[in-house]
């Protein structure tokens, strides 16, 4: 008997797996194992043509011991964006070519019917760190009303698992949480917890909730304080795991709330309709090995408080004890379990808010990025299966590869002092080839969901119209280019840290639009702006007809300080309201919970 087997007999007796199925009996495992070899194939092909390619540029004139660097440095900054192209056109042709995406993506979402009755018993469960409680309260009612005349609120419970550690925000919560319990019925199953040793950050908040109250439930819906969900959604979900017993964690694919901040507000109308895409094909071949993003997500408790709490890394410095970005590793856990974990690749009400300005997006991405530098010492995890190890692999590979993208700046502006070894013209249609392909590749996840959108008539509605549509998508391309050198160049920084024992901690998210002082830009960004001046100063001066390759990374480096402080204003973000440039569709439509929130939020 295999290992899944006896997982699956130890919590539910009565399921047998079936030969050659995904535990939850959907899928046949040879399909998923022809798709992951296909994509191989795809990904090792285009990955192997474009470094011969580059090879075949650096070997103009003879191959240094500096080309070697900067051949490594392409080739560890280049996988995401092949898989990325990968991942977009699979997506784009599961959502609009013949197959039916449903059948070949998500099949166990067809085993729930939508108006099965709710048999189970869910915990709503919103981890709190320092948040404003004010929003993060009035999400939770937004949810609790919906539930409530839904008819199936008396199946869910709500807990509140605060680990905040100011006093007056914590006094806050509490009379929040009084308030809100005092306007509801006797019996109304709400709870507020709050801890004091905040041992393991949010997992550990989790995990002390499993042991106190986990066995009094079935399934948990796990929030940020940032979440909001609308009651559709949470009910598909909860059904879909009722139907499936062998789902161990159901992911939503989560989506940004229109925000008054011009920076949340760009930033989440590209992720928005590149998103569906790019899921839907990681999805198609991903399959029952899917990732658990942390939040907005539906997860079976005894296997997980069983099977999924996170060792504590031994050891000092930034990449031992409490593993930061926790939510990969208990994917992975979960499906060393027996269990799957899926990815709901379908549009929902299933939002959150992005960070207001680029200092919070940034000192966000610096957790994430020393979390899952940590993982480096869980791949080696026994009993973990391949294309779990995969995940986690690309999970590091994802900041390594914004690190090699920074050093191949680097190097590329060192070989300027390189003797000359040739008579002959550099090859430059070749570079130019290059230069194309990885930039288009680079693009084809906002691509791809551009043309989703676009083939669709109902979906250009929903944007305001397809020139409404293009508008946003061009500023939010410019908005992009601009933002990712200066992003990368930070991690690189932080990378260079973390060999030297600098960390990170884990603080409350800034969620409050308001404008950057020039000081704070300056104070934060004077790093990106003198490596871009160095590079273009460089350039000038030994090889000005490079400037053309380098004008975008060059833009986005000198111009990071005005960039933060303006797409931080809020009077910016009015006017981009005003004007409907970057709306989503619940800012379109004017959802009905936006009202709801109204000034409890920073939603538009």
């Amino acid at each position: 008997m295999s290992s899944e087997d006896r997982v699956a007999e130890d919590f539910f007796p009565a399921i047998v797996a079936v030969e050659g199925r995904t535990p939850t009996g959907t899928q046949s495992t040879r399909q998923l194992w022809r798709r992951r070899a296909l994509v191989a194939l795809l990904n090792a092909a285009t990955y192997a043509g474009l470094v011969v390619l580059f090879v075949r540029l650096l070997a103009h004139g003879g191959f240094s011991l500096l080309d070697g660097f900067l051949l490594l440095a392409f080739c560890l900054s280049t996988p995401w964006t092949v898989l990325g192209f990968w991942n977009a056109l699979i997506g784009l042709w599961m959502l609009h070519g013949p197959a039916d995406a449903k059948e070949a993506v998500y099949p166990y979402a067809a085993k729930a019917a939508d108006d099965a009755p709710i048999t189970v018993r869910v915990a709503m469960v919103m981890t709190l760190r320092n948040e404003d409680p004010v929003r993060a309260f009035a999400r939770l009612r937004v949810m609790h009303d919906e539930l409530a005349r839904s008819g199936a609120g008396d199946h869910f419970a709500w807990f509140v698992l605060s680990d905040s550690t100011q006093a007056e925000i914590a006094a806050q919560e509490e009379a929040i949480f009084a308030d809100w319990l005092s306007s509801l019925e006797g019996g109304a199953r709400v709870h507020y917890r709050r801890r004091t040793d905040n041992e393991g950050f949010k997992a550990g908040n989790i995990r002390e909730f499993l042991e106190r109250w986990g066995d009094a439930h079935d399934l948990m819906l796990v929030l940020d304080a940032d979440s909001l969900l609308g009651a559709p959604t949470i009910l598909r979900m909860v059904r879909i795991m009722q139907a499936n017993p062998m789902l161990g964690i159901l992911q939503s694919l989560v989506v940004g709330m229109p925000s008054r901040s011009p920076f949340a507000r760009i930033f989440q109308f590209g992720m928005r309709h590149g998103m569906r895409s790019y899921t839907m094909g990681a999805s198609w071949w991903a399959g029952d090995c899917g990732p658990y993003w942390g939040h907005n997500a539906v997860i079976r408790i005894a296997p997980f408080k069983a099977h999924c709490e996170l060792p504590r890394l031994p050891g000092r410095g930034p990449l031992a004890g409490a593993v930061l970005s926790h939510d990969q590793i208990e994917a992975v856990l979960m499906r060393r379990a027996g269990f799957e974990v899926r990815v709901l690749p379908e549009e929902s009400e299933s939002f959150e808010e992005n960070p207001p300005h680029l200092t919070e997006f940034t000192r966000r991405d610096l957790r994430w990025c020393q979390g899952n530098m940590q993982y480096w010492r869980l791949l080696a995890m026994p009993g973990l299966l391949p294309m779990s190890r995969f995940q986690i692999a690309w999970a590091i590979l994802m900041y390594v590869g914004a690190v090699a993208w920074i050093a191949f700046m680097v190097l590329a502006a060192v070989k300027l002092f390189e003797p000359v070894r040739f008579d002959e013209p550099f090859p430059a249609g070749l570079a130019l080839t290059i230069f194309v392909a990885t930039f288009l590749m680079s693009l084809a996840p906002k691509l791809a969901g551009l043309l989703d959108v676009l083939l669709s008539a109902d979906e250009r509605g929903r944007y305001g119209g397809g020139a409404r549509l293009l508008g946003g998508t061009f500023l939010e391309f410019l908005f992009s280019v601009l933002l990712g050198p200066v992003v990368a160049f930070r991690i690189a920084i932080f990378m260079v840290g973390l060999a030297f024992g600098r960390t990170v901690t884990w603080e409350a998210q800034a969620r409050d639009a308001e404008r950057l002082s020039w000081r704070t830009a300056i104070a934060g960004l004077w790093p990106q702006f003198l490596f871009g001046l160095l590079i273009g100063g460089l350039l000038c001066a030994f090889a000005p007809a490079a400037l053309v390759w380098a004008l975008p990374v060059l833009v986005g480096l000198l111009g990071a300080i005005p960039f933060a402080v303006l797409t931080s204003d809020p009077a910016l973000g009015r006017w981009l309201s005003g004007a409907g440039v970057c709306a989503t569709p619940e800012e379109v439509m004017r959802a009905p919970w936006l009202a709801v929130l109204g000034g409890r939020s920073e939603t538009v």
